[in-house]
């Protein structure tokens, strides 16, 4: 497996911090493999590290109680700083418990789990702010791209427009198997995490709106919106919960949301949000006859990247346009819109037009397919190619 620096850069100044470091995600990110990464890189210093994991039996059958791994860490960790760590620590009853205290013991704690409510409000709260999180994600491009040549394949660009970033899909010698693989990891949120998790009734409704959201992406869309759609499809169903349905899809990572600001009114647009699917492939699995959503998943891939890169996103809206992202980085500001190809001359006036009007202080960027250059004055064009194996926009400033 290719080691993740990106990830590690991030999480390296917390190594010796008494503060509970939290690997997040959705399922079949890698995870797991980010926090053996980083074990490997704190063994090659120090041999006080403990490493469990919960779901391998054979390793904690004697581990049934919080008080069973406290003791189990005090009677084999040496002097000084310990480091533990600890995957898929919610099979452990009153795991919060346990890490609380070990923290106080001289120990730097790492932990994960497969499960959303590892993460959820009532177990963030149990560590009363006691915790850093890490937000790990499936491949970007140049990840995929380097995995698949330790496996001796190749990768296009339009296979990851599609078929998105979970690593594992590329061990697959066909897509159909790569397709039950991706249904699998889907229906193990939807079901085992989420309807288990939430004992939702209504498992039909909430397998209804998941296939709304996820074939939705890169849109903006309200509670209302859904509402609307489903009761004019035969669907009885509240507003209350289908906002809870969303909510419980991205405490699961299934998808991300980013808010919509206005400088006029100088605030967030309420009620109104723009959806983005965690992968892509949540929404290619749902297409039929290979009738791909190529343009949203373009977008959608943007997204994921420039996260990735560490970018905070809103999306900038006024009466009469839009612009699809406001990266703010290091206290830089960028405007940024995306389109699969401006070839086209009136997609090229839309993309253009509110690059017009906004303040030519902030950097502005069009991300495209197209391989022909349609940089001006005033607007950075970035071709999508060198997009996805940039580590940052100032790359191509």
């Amino acid at each position: 497996m290719i080691i993740r620096n990106n990830y590690l850069k991030k999480i390296s100044g917390f190594y010796e911090s008494d503060l509970i470091k939290i690997i997040t995600g959705v399922r079949r990110c890698g995870k797991s493999i980010l926090l053996n990464q980083i074990e490997t890189e704190i063994r090659d210093k120090s041999n006080n590290v403990i490493s469990l994991n919960f779901e391998d039996s054979e390793q904690t059958s004697h581990i049934k109680t919080c008080n069973d791994l406290i003791k189990y860490v005090l009677d084999n960790k040496s002097d000084g700083i310990c480091y533990l760590f600890f995957d898929e620590i919610q099979f452990l009853n009153d795991w919060a418990i346990a890490v609380r205290t070990l923290r106080l013991k001289d120990c730097s704690i790492f932990i994960s789990g497969s499960n959303s409510k590892l993460l959820s409000g009532e177990f963030t709260k149990e560590l009363s702010g006691r915790y850093v999180a890490f937000r790990i994600k499936t491949f970007v491009y140049r990840e995929l791209k380097e995995y698949a040549t330790m496996l001796n394949k190749e990768i296009s660009i339009m296979d990851y427009i599609i078929w998105g970033g979970f690593p594992k899909r590329l061990e697959f010698n066909n897509k159909n198997d790569e397709k039950q693989y991706i249904r699998d990891i889907e229906e193990s949120i939807v079901y085992k995490d989420l309807i288990l998790r939430y004992n939702i009734r209504r498992a039909d409704l909430f397998y209804k709106v998941v296939n709304f959201i996820t074939m939705s992406n890169s849109r903006i869309i309200s509670v209302r919106s859904i509402y609307n759609y489903l009761r004019s499809n035969g669907t009885e169903c509240s507003l209350t919960t289908i906002g809870q349905y969303l909510h419980y899809l991205e405490e699961a990572f299934v998808i991300n949301k980013i808010k919509r600001y206005s400088s006029k009114v100088k605030r967030e647009l309420e009620y109104y949000d723009k959806y983005y699917n965690d992968d892509v492939v949540f929404n290619s699995i749902r297409q039929k006859e290979s009738k791909y959503d190529i343009t949203h998943n373009f977008e959608n891939i943007v997204y994921n990247e420039l996260v990735y890169m560490g970018y905070e996103l809103n999306v900038y809206c006024e009466k009469d346009f839009e612009v699809d992202f406001v990266a703010l980085k290091n206290n830089k500001k960028y405007y940024i819109q995306v389109a699969y190809s401006v070839a086209d001359e009136a997609t090229y006036e839309r993309e253009f037009k509110p690059f017009k009007i906004l303040d030519n202080s902030i950097q502005k960027i069009l991300i495209t397919n197209d391989d022909i250059d349609y940089s001006t004055s005033i607007v950075k064009h970035i071709k999508f190619k060198d997009f996805l194996l940039m580590n940052d926009l100032e790359e191509k400033m």
